[in-house]
């Protein structure tokens, strides 16, 4: 054990001092919030210094009034679609809206002319204007009356309560639940993807230079492997830790300092602007907090450490194989596509199934199979999972890490002192039958 723990010391200490590390770790904090800065201070300049931009509009229909907005005037005249282009080509207009005579049940050949090309975001203004107008013209010539379908429209709004056994109720968001598990989910993701190449590369780095052999002359070759698993893990998750508290803060000094809206009030505003107007800042504070209150976050962060670190460790192991058994990374390239279709599946999975339905077939044996489980399983905890279903998957993964670990351990046991030899999957088995 004392071995495995200098292993470990060495492969945490050798990394953490480097440059290299020091400043991936302090400026990779620093670019989400500058990138959500320059970005928010481009667009404000640009609302300061854009000039409004007149569009015509030929209406063959003479029905159509567009509203201005604080981008965009629309002037109606009864010049001719070739005298609007020639307004164009000028400059005298920034483009012009073509609207020829149409059945109201089939509008088409609307068409917009301007020297560049339009924003979607003014695309989309012209289209929901234009269908608002064509719907009402519509409800018009049928008899009704559109102010009579506009105050009968209702928004509902449905709350999302959980009961357990003993009758207390916890209210939860669905939006909430879905976003904690992408995070989740990712983040092991992409640590694993990193760290587990890392350790791949340590591998190859030490065999190539023949360090190895040195290093097994004083400790066993599984000690070897499980130090510099565990040493590399150790400088992953302590790099991870630094980035949660500096993004944290310096994204919600950001904000602040900018004056940004919560990303839901937003939301809102855009989606409905009359009903964020009714909403006070107060009763929005307090909804959110009382779905706060209803997430286990406790539950939640021990879960998210064990996957995070089992999953780690589980496909660590086997990075550590491939590395041993090639002497350059041209040559791992073979072996990693077994190891990595497992992560694309679990990735893809918590998209398609867990996070949409946690409750599905598909969305328990992701969770429970100990290669998809630590990506999966995330997605299902931030809805709540049943503790039968939870204590059966961290089973497994403890199972599955056990057994990835000794194969990959005799693999690596004859891989790393392994040179001149061409590896291959029959190899490989042949390693893990004959390695005592």
């Amino acid at each position: 054990m004392d071995k495995i723990w200098l292993v470990i010391q060495r492969e945490y200490l050798a990394r953490v001092k480097k440059k290299s590390f020091l400043l991936a770790t302090l400026i990779t904090p620093l670019i989400f919030p500058a990138i959500m800065g320059i970005f928010v201070w481009i667009s404000l300049g640009e609302e300061d210094s854009q000039s409004l931009r007149i569009i015509e509009v030929v209406d063959e229909n003479k029905m159509f009034f567009l509203e201005s907005s604080e981008q965009y005037a629309f002037s109606f005249s009864d010049i001719d679609r070739e005298e609007a282009k020639q307004l164009v080509q000028e400059g005298d207009r920034y483009g012009f809206l073509y609207i020829p005579k149409f059945d109201l049940k089939d509008p088409e050949g609307i068409v917009f002319y301007g020297e560049d090309n339009p924003s979607m975001s003014l695309i989309s203004y012209l289209e929901n204007n234009l269908r608002k107008k064509i719907e009402e013209q519509r409800l018009f010539e049928s008899g009704i009356d559109p102010k009579v379908i506009n105050e009968v429209r209702t928004k509902v709004g449905i709350r999302s309560i959980t009961l357990n056994e003993q009758g207390e109720e916890t209210i939860n968001d669905a939006t909430v639940n879905y976003a904690l598990g992408f995070l989740t989910g990712i983040l092991i993701y992409i640590f694993i993807f990193v760290y587990g190449n890392q350790i791949m590369q340590g591998v190859i780095e030490e065999k190539s230079s023949r360090i190895v052999e040195i290093l097994v002359s004083s400790l066993k070759p599984f000690q070897l492997m499980l130090g510099k698993i565990v040493g590399i893990g150790a400088v992953g998750l302590t790099q991870f830790l630094i980035w949660v508290v500096l993004i944290g803060t310096l994204s919600t000094i950001v904000m602040g300092y900018l004056g940004m809206q919560m990303p839901q009030q937003a939301a809102l505003e855009m989606a409905n602007p009359e009903l964020a107007s009714t909403m006070t800042p107060s009763s929005d504070v307090a909804e959110i907090m009382q779905v706060l209150s209803g997430i286990d976050f406790l539950g939640l962060v021990l879960s998210f450490l064990f996957y995070f670190l089992g999953g780690y460790l589980l496909y660590g192991a086997l990075f550590a194989a491939i590395g041993s058994a090639v002497e350059a990374p041209s040559e791992a390239q073979q072996f990693m596509f077994p190891v990595t279709i497992p992560l694309i599946a679990a990735y893809m999975g918590l998209f398609v199934f867990v996070l949409n339905d946690p409750d599905s077939s598909a969305s328990f044996w992701l969770s429970v199979i100990p290669l998809t489980s630590p990506i999966a399983m995330m997605g299902r905890v931030s809805y709540g999972v049943p503790w039968t279903d939870l204590a059966l998957s961290m089973g497994l993964l403890i199972g599955g890490f056990l057994f990835t670990t000794w194969m990959a351990g005799k693999i690596y046991r004859i891989g790393i002192l392994m040179h001149g030899t061409k590896p291959s999957y029959k190899l490989l088995w042949k390693w893990i039958r004959t390695s005592q």
